[in-house]
């Protein structure tokens, strides 16, 4: 297509905004170019056009809007043009991909576009969302491990805002990917760009596809081993053949998104859960709508996000409200604490510890040759709390934290597996919770099988709801409190020049870490995984990869006035897709109030010490 520039249009404008106009065939999208043209709106068009959306190992996101640093259908082929190319190389002869998306605004024509590239360049694409059907995230990981493809694609936002979508890769081994292969795709994208032949011609690929059978509908097929293996693997025999109460004793929520489904199958045919009789689905958020109308923040962990579905629990009498995010990788619950009669909503730290009990507790109960011949493991990351740290340490199984995501976590846990141990769980703080048995990557609808059932075993057993477990564990392990938050920085640059203040400004010339911060923190443990140095071990070499082009430091200390059983650790990140300086605080102590002053104590110092909001122009959300 061909567009009369405006006379005054920028010179560095004409080329990028030519291409797009040669390479796309989305009318709506050149549309949205053209408008803007013709409005010279020329600051937005810079934003748009002078970068270009950067592959990751967390694929790519961003809000769909034209544009080359945006999410739209020529990006989307594009990506997926350089994806098919690069995963060829890697497998010739195992050209196999799984496809699937959610119910988000374009996800299916992304999806459709998806789709008609890996069939141009030869591959047989299991595509998982027939008519105008969706699935949850957790099945693409799945179904890549089951069908043993050489790569699967998600097209989702996860939890994101209502305009925003994402393309999410998984390897051959199920998980997302990693270094190198995040910048081996890059490259290749960068080498893929022109739309190949017929890339555009979605509805007649894919019907030739089908017709050669290359192209198959699978998601029935997925679904049925997928609800095969939930019950297989996560399911005690008959776990909830008694009843709570005569009534509801939970409230679900999938939050607007594509949870609903999968869950109601689920429960209803592992766990004989009926909606109306064992649990209430908040009718508001209990169909997929991409407008996420009763939410400004479609995330369970955002102030509010849980408020409708609490007031149902009340309304009922129910004491148990469990929520996924919406495309169902993710999960929270809230609880009503009994004490104070006020309703709870636990952290993601809190609710992975429930978890690492529950399964302890499953696993002692193993036959003991099992536990002889396959040790226990469990893993978080490395911003996650470490409770379960010491949990390990007083239980006496092992223990190992990971970078950020779960692309490390479950990539661990299969070399883990590999040398014998047995990994029934690894989360992350985020409300990312992973059962390896039935994939290596998040799941939430795995965490509300799992969850519900350690929710009917401490009811009955004990009559303990899940704040006297919490309770419990910091009588035995030591109180652990968090103070999570983040800075806005105005570009990578900031968060860059806090972090070399850090290293080269605050840390003595002649010490290779700061001794304290303030007067308040001696530090004892000290790990830069940018630049490399970890003050534990005998090189001083970092036992997790180091990566230069990110941020990230963690250290543990211990308070200047407190006694051997306190302690404190944090992580500092730059934040890899948003304008962020993440700051990830655990204390431990005796006591609930000392632990939770403790970790607000370092939040302030850190500000005071090292931030300096006022200096940066950075701002916080406390």
């Amino acid at each position: 297509m061909s567009l009369q520039f405006p006379d005054n249009i920028p010179s560095d404008l004409k080329g990028p905004i030519s291409l797009w106009f040669n390479q796309d065939r989305n009318p709506e999208t050149i549309e949205e170019v053209t408008a803007l043209c013709k409005k010279s709106d020329w600051d937005e068009l810079h934003k748009r056009f002078d970068t270009r959306i950067q592959f990751g190992t967390a694929g790519l996101r961003s809000e769909m809007q034209a544009g080359f640093s945006r999410m739209n259908t020529l990006v989307i082929i594009q990506a997926t043009q350089g994806l098919a190319t690069y995963i060829k190389q890697q497998f010739p002869d195992n050209l196999v991909v799984v496809v699937g998306h959610d119910h988000r605004f374009h996800s299916k024509e992304f999806a459709r576009a998806t789709a008609t590239a890996f069939l141009l360049k030869g591959f047989k694409v299991h595509y998982l969302n027939p008519d105008h059907e969706f699935v949850h995230t957790p099945l693409v990981p799945f179904a890549v491990d089951k069908l043993k493809a050489s790569v699967g694609v998600m097209i989702t936002a996860s939890h994101n805002p209502k305009m925003d979508n994402g393309y999410k890769v998984y390897y051959s081994n199920g998980c997302q990917i990693i270094p190198p292969h995040d910048h081996a795709i890059s490259d290749s994208i960068d080498m893929n760009l022109e739309p190949w032949a017929d890339v555009w011609n979605f509805s007649e690929v894919l019907d030739k596809g089908l017709k050669q059978g290359k192209l198959m509908y699978s998601r029935e097929e997925m679904l049925k081993l997928y609800l095969k293996e939930v019950s297989k693997t996560l399911v005690e025999t008959n776990p909830l053949k008694f009843e709570i109460k005569a009534k509801p004793w939970f409230v679900y929520t999938p939050m607007h998104g594509v949870g609903f489904d999968i869950f109601n199958t689920i429960v209803k045919k592992t766990m004989s859960l009926v909606e109306g009789k064992d649990y209430l689905c908040v009718p508001e958020q209990q169909n997929p709508d991409p407008s996420f109308p009763t939410v400004g923040f479609p995330n369970p962990e955002e102030k509010g996000a849980l408020d409708i579905g609490m007031r149902l629990a009340e309304e009922h009498d129910i004491n148990l409200l469990v929520a996924n995010d919406p495309d169902a990788d993710r999960f929270s619950i809230a609880v009503k604490d009994t004490q104070s009669n006020r309703w709870r909503q636990l952290t993601g730290n809190e609710i992975g510890f429930l978890f690492a009990f529950f399964e302890f507790q499953r696993y002692k109960n193993m036959d003991e040759e099992f536990q002889q011949s396959h040790p226990l493991a469990m893993l978080s990351s490395t911003v996650s709390s470490q409770m379960i740290k010491r949990m390990a340490e007083v239980e006496g199984f092992l223990y190992e934290d990971t970078l950020t995501g779960f692309k490390w976590i479950g990539n661990r846990a299969i070399t883990l597996e590999k040398e014998g141990y047995y990994v029934p769980f690894g989360f992350e703080e985020a409300i990312g919770y992973m059962f390896p048995a039935m994939e290596h990557d998040k799941d939430g609808i795995s965490a509300a099988v799992v969850l519900l059932q350690a929710y009917c075993k401490w009811k009955i057993d004990s009559n303990l709801d899940p704040i006297d477990i919490l309770e419990n564990g910091f009588k035995k392990y030591g109180v652990f409190k968090e103070y999570n938050g983040y800075y806005t920085v105005p570009s990578p640059l900031v968060t860059n020049e806090i972090f070399e203040y850090i290293r080269n400004v605050y840390t003595p010339k002649d010490v290779s870490y700061p001794p304290f911060i303030g007067e308040e923190i001696e530090v004892v443990y000290y790990r830069d995984l940018t630049t490399g140095y970890q003050s534990d071990t005998p090189d001083h070499k970092p036992v997790l990869p180091v990566d230069p082009t990110s941020q990230m430091i963690t250290l543990s200390g211990k308070p200047s006035d407190g006694n051997a059983n306190e302690y404190i650790r944090l992580t500092l990140r730059g934040s890899g897709t948003e304008p962020k300086l993440k700051v990830y605080i655990e204390a431990c102590a005796n006591n609930e109030k000392r632990a939770s002053y403790l970790a607000k104590l370092t939040w302030d110092v850190l500000k005071r010490e090292w931030f300096r909001p006022e200096i940066m122009n950075i701002t916080t959300n406390f």
